[in-house]
């Protein structure tokens, strides 16, 4: 894999573009001397985990057989305080799943995409991140 980064300004905006094109902007806030024009980094690590744990259920439950209507995923995550490097704490993930699915299976995706496959989810434990999560079925 290979990223480019660049600086698109006098402050701290950056664009990264990877090598299929795709590209985010990232800045730092405006009381670090940032412009607030992008994802702050860390906050980026959060959403990767959401992406990679989402990918991991949908997967599941479809060679499951499961019908997914509706999927989003909302985290809650917290850093440390007073330290540098900042790591993150604890996460919490919720997922929010409607359609024709068996809440035992919805469950245990996962629980399996958290605790086995999700790559980002370890790389955050092995800095030893909390990580919790709740599945929120069918709830309209």
């Amino acid at each position: 894999m290979k990223i480019a980064l660049k600086r698109i300004d006098d402050g701290f905006n950056m664009e990264a573009v990877d090598e299929q094109g795709h590209k985010v902007l990232m800045d730092s806030s405006i009381e670090n001397g940032g412009k607030n024009n992008g994802i702050r980094p860390m906050q980026m690590l959060i959403m990767g985990l959401g992406g990679c744990s989402a990918i991991d259920v949908v997967m599941i439950l479809k060679k499951q057989r499961q019908e997914i209507t509706d999927f989003r995923i909302e985290i809650e995550a917290e850093r440390e305080k007073g330290k540098e490097p900042s790591l993150w704490e604890k996460a919490h993930i919720v997922f929010h799943l409607s359609g024709n699915i068996d809440a035992d299976k919805a469950a245990r995706a996962v629980e399996l995409s958290v605790n086995k496959y999700c790559s980002v989810a370890e790389t955050l434990r092995q800095g030893k991140t909390q990580l919790t999560w709740e599945v929120k079925l069918n709830e309209g």
